[in-house]
C-alpha cells in the first residue's frame, strides 16, 4: 500500500479507552506549562494555502486515531476515552502574518498554547513565512497526551505526498534493537538522581526554547557506539559540568538520563499516537570521570542493553496504575499524588534523538525540508529536555527548559557545554 492510498477508517463516533501513556498524561496536565510538542519544518521553497490546507486535511482523514477528541464522561467513568471524528471540530491549519517576528511568536504558542483535547484534532500547523528569505515555516503543535512527535512527521509526511502529488518510497522500518544481556552494572535504582541546577528562572511560567544547528559527529568506521550514545555522552557530560559551575549536588550524585525508544514501522501502516517507550540510562559520578573512548563503549553496552528489555512503556508501575479499578477522577489524583512523592526520584532530564529524519518531507514545487526542530515537554522536575534530529547532513538540535529553573542566557551556555562535549567525543574517539 502506499500512502496515496486510503486505509480503512474506524466508524465515526467509536470510542477508544485511552492507553497507558495518554492516561498518565492526562492526570497530570498542567496548564502553566503544557504537555506540547513542537515542531518546525523549514523548507525551501513556499506553499500554496489552499493546497496545503487540502494535503493536511486529507492527510488527517488517511491516518487513523488523529481525527479524534476526548469523550464526554460520567463521574463515574473508570476510563478517559477518545472518540473519533470524520472530520476536524476546528481548521488545523492556519496562516500567520508574515511580521518580522512571526517565528518567534510562533515558537512561543508552539510551547504556551496546547491544542485543545475536546476539539479533533488535538494538533495545530501554522504556516509561517520567514521573514528574511520568504520560504515557509511550519510549525507544529502537538497536545502530548495524543500523540508524540514521530507520529506527528508521519502525518506531515503523507502531507507533503498528497501535497506533491507523488508518493515517496516508503522508508526502511527501523531494524529491532539486538538481544542483548541483561544489564549488570546499573547503579541501584534507589538512588536519588542529580538535578539540573537552578541557574537563573524568569519571572514568566512556561517553557523557554532554543534551537540550533550543528555538525553531526563522526565516528570510525565499525565503532562499537553509535551517534545516539555520543548524544547520550555529551548530554550526561553538559549537565555534570553546569552542576559543576553551579555547585550543586555535593557529592556528586549519580545522573539518569530518559531516552524514548520507536520500534515502529515508518510507513502508512505507523500506529498513531504515543507509541515510544521510556528507558532511563544511568551514569555514575565515577563513570562521568572516564575518559571519552572508555565511557562511549560503556554507554553503547548500556543502551543496547536496555533497549532489548521487554517492558511497558512506562513501566510497570504506570500499568499498574491505569488499571480500571476505580473511577478516572479518583485514579487521577492518586496518579498526582504519586507524582509529586516520587519526584526526587525522576531521571535528570530527557534526551530524544529522533535520528535522521525518514522522509524527504518533499512537497513537489513547494520546496524540501532543509532542516527539521523537535522539541518535548520540559516540566519539573526535570526541568530540561535535550531533541535532535538530522536533516541534510546536519544536526538540528534544541534544548528546552522551564523557565522556573533557567533563562535564556542559561540555555546558550548549555549550548555551547553540549557542541563543546559532543565535539570530543569525536576528537577523542579510538
Amino acid at each position: 500500500m502506499t500512502t496515496l492510498d486510503r486505509p480503512t477508517r474506524p466508524p465515526r463516533g467509536e470510542r477508544l479507552p485511552f492507553p497507558t501513556v495518554d492516561e498518565i498524561s492526562r492526570h497530570c496536565l498542567q496548564y502553566d506549562e503544557p504537555e506540547t510538542v513542537h515542531i518546525e519544518v523549514h523548507l525551501t521553497g513556499t506553499l500554496e494555502p489552499a493546497r496545503l490546507t487540502a494535503a493536511f486535511n486529507e492527510a488527517l482523514r488517511r491516518h487513523p486515531r488523529i481525527l479524534m477528541r476526548e469523550a464526554d464522561r460520567r463521574w463515574y467513568s473508570t476510563r478517559y476515552e477518545w472518540e473519533l471524528t470524520e472530520d476536524p471540530d476546528v481548521p488545523p491549519v492556519s496562516f500567520p502574518p508574515p511580521t518580522r517576528d512571526a517565528l518567534k511568536e510562533a515558537r512561543t504558542r508552539s510551547l504556551t498554547q496546547a491544542p485543545p483535547l475536546t476539539s479533533s484534532p488535538p494538533i495545530r500547523l501554522e504556516a509561517v513565512e520567514h521573514p528574511e528569505t520568504g520560504t515557509t515555516v511550519l510549525f507544529l503543535t502537538i497536545n502530548h497526551t495524543a500523540l508524540d512527535g514521530p507520529a506527528c512527521l508521519r502525518i506531515v509526511a503523507t502531507a507533503a505526498e498528497l501535497y506533491g502529488g507523488r508518493p515517496h518510497t516508503p522508508p526502511v522500518a527501523p531494524a529491532p534493537p539486538p538481544a542483548a544481556p541483561p544489564p549488570t552494572d546499573l547503579p541501584s535504582s534507589w538512588a536519588r538522581p542529580a538535578r539540573v541546577a537552578h541557574g537563573t528562572p524568569e519571572p514568566s511560567p512556561g517553557n523557554g526554547l532554543l534551537v540550533c544547528e550543528l555538525a553531526v559527529p563522526r565516528r570510525p568506521k565499525g565503532a562499537p557506539y553509535t551517534v545516539n550514545d555520543q548524544l547520550m555522552v555529551a548530554t550526561a557530560r553538559t549537565i555534570a559540568d553546569w552542576n559543576e559551575e553551579h555547585g550543586a549536588h555535593r557529592p556528586r550524585r549519580p545522573l539518569r538520563i530518559t531516552m524514548p525508544v520507536d520500534d515502529r514501522p515508518r510507513d502508512a501502516t505507523m500506529p498513531i499516537g504515543n507509541g515510544t517507550r521510556l528507558v532511563e540510562v544511568p551514569f555514575t559520578a565515577a563513570e562521568l570521570d572516564l575518559a571519552t573512548p572508555a565511557l562511549l563503549q560503556r554507554t553503547a553496552a548500556r543502551t543496547s542493553a536496555l533497549k532489548s528489555l521487554v517492558r511497558p512503556q512506562l513501566g510497570h508501575g504506570a500499568a499498574l496504575l491505569t488499571t480500571p479499578y476505580a473511577p478516572v477522577a479518583w485514579r487521577a489524583a492518586a496518579t498526582r499524588a504519586l507524582r509529586t512523592a516520587a519526584a526526587p526520584w525522576t531521571s535528570t532530564t530527557l534526551l530524544s534523538n529522533i535520528g535522521r529524519i525518514p522522509y524527504p518531507l518533499d512537497f513537489g514545487d513547494g520546496g524540501r525540508a532543509s532542516a527539521v526542530w523537535f522539541s518535548a515537554p520540559a516540566r519539573m522536575p526535570r526541568g530540561l529536555t535535550v531533541t535532535t534530529a538530522s536533516t541534510a547532513g546536519r544536526l538540528h538540535l534544541a534544548l528546552r527548559w522551564s523557565r522556573t529553573l533557567l533563562s535564556h542566557g542559561d540555555g546558550a551556555r548549555l549550548r555551547d557545554l553540549f557542541e563543546h562535549h559532543l565535539h570530543a567525543t569525536q576528537e577523542e574517539a579510538p
